[in-house]
């Protein structure tokens, strides 16, 4: 990681597979960067609140790369939150204003570990 990228969020505890992650990779435009932070900080704190949802990871680049990993439990966690309202809302705009191009990939997890040193 670049010396001035931010630090990943990692949330901690690995969940027991099997679960699902979505990676949502982006490269960002210049326009409105406090709006967009703003944004992410506020869905990032919704989605919490979405049945079956374990957790995330994310990590950004001054370059204007981002990707996130949320975790689910199951796919129907996954729609809940594609069908949020937010959600829907910050996706219409960020791909008018945030977005050059994105990818959203889900996959099923069926095994994880984590190392921490401390």
């Amino acid at each position: 990681m670049s010396p001035h990228a931010t630090e990943p969020d990692v949330t901690g505890a690995v969940p027991q597979p099997p679960y699902y992650a979505v990676v949502f990779t982006a490269h960002r435009t210049d326009e409105d960067p406090d709006g967009y932070r703003a944004a992410a900080d506020r869905l990032s704190r919704l989605v919490r609140d979405v049945p079956g949802f374990l957790g995330e990871d994310s990590a950004h680049t001054p370059g204007g790369l981002a990707i996130s990993v949320a975790y689910f439990r199951d796919l129907d966690g996954i729609e809940r939150w594609r069908r949020h309202p937010e959600h829907l809302a910050a996706k219409r705009h960020g791909r008018e204003h945030w977005y050059e191009r994105y990818a959203i990939h889900i996959a099923r997890v069926e095994h994880s570990h984590a190392f921490d040193r401390s």
